[in-house]
């Protein structure tokens, strides 16, 4: 954690390494948050437009894309060099989780129908 905060986070790294600092207050930054928050933000948004692709176009469909999307975020995750490039990453990676939950969800639904 440390080398990621070093690297991208440098300031809330060195606000960690101050030992006046609450644990609770260690990572206070607006920036880390949004990077934290915006694979939520993204999953629940993807989910709702998920749930229209697989009712027109079917789970199969949903699935390919939440999984072709979720792997363009890992590659971008694993080539980010800066902050931007990170939430690009997090975003992506919501829009892959928000598609296949949905799938999963939809699964489920139709399991129990029969």
């Amino acid at each position: 954690m440390d080398s990621f905060l070093k690297t991208f986070f440098p300031e809330v790294y060195s606000h960690k390494q101050d030992s006046n600092v609450s644990n609770y207050c260690q990572f206070d930054s607006e920036l880390l948050t949004v990077f934290t928050s915006s694979l939520y933000i993204a999953g629940l948004i993807a989910t709702l437009f998920a749930s229209c692709v697989t009712r027109r176009f079917g789970r199969r469909a949903s699935m390919l894309i939440g999984g072709t999307v979720f792997i363009a975020g890992s590659a971008f995750g694993g080539a980010a060099v800066n902050v931007p490039m990170l939430l690009l990453n997090r975003i992506l990676l919501g829009i892959g989780l928000g598609f296949t939950n949905q799938v999963t969800l939809s699964a489920v639904i139709q399991a129990n129908d029969l």
